[in-house]
């Protein structure tokens, strides 16, 4: 039985170790890819949205660079190196946390100055088809729009 347990748990490590770099490999990839598109699009002077765009990649590549490091404390086996993988994923999830933020500010501004431009856009296509209820927004309707 004992011979049996050591294989299961060498077994285990193995398959956390694969599954580990695997993980780690994702992110990396996610990261690199991100930077590149990114770059080519700054390249190409297509900056519209490019912040938000790297940051998502980031975000994501973290979250995959996190989901390795917490697979890792399946096979740890001493507390020295439990307390620096503990590191490590608080550091990677106050990161994670950090760029969501940002990434959802940005989205709120982005939402915020939208508004003005389909108002803009409601009202243009309202004159060129006047029979179209479905833009007509509630000032139109009292007829303080000229």
């Amino acid at each position: 039985m004992g011979a049996f347990k050591e294989l299961l748990e060498t077994a285990l490590q193995y398959i956390v170790e694969i599954c580990t770099v695997g993980l780690e490999l994702a992110g990396v990839t996610v990261l690199v890819s991100s930077a590149v598109v990114c770059f080519v699009r700054w390249a190409r002077r297509d900056r519209d949205e490019l912040r938000l765009d790297l940051a998502q990649g980031i975000a994501t590549a973290l979250t995959f660079k996190m989901g390795g490091e917490v697979l890792r404390t399946v096979v740890v086996r001493e507390w020295s190196e439990l307390g620096i993988l503990g590191a490590i994923i608080v550091l990677r999830a106050a990161l994670t946390f950090l760029i969501n933020w940002e990434i959802t500010n940005e989205k709120k501004e982005k939402t915020e100055k939208r508004p003005k431009a389909v108002d803009r856009e409601s009202r243009i296509r309202r004159k060129k088809d006047p029979d179209r209820v479905e833009y007509q927004t509630k000032e139109d309707a009292s007829g303080k729009d000229s």
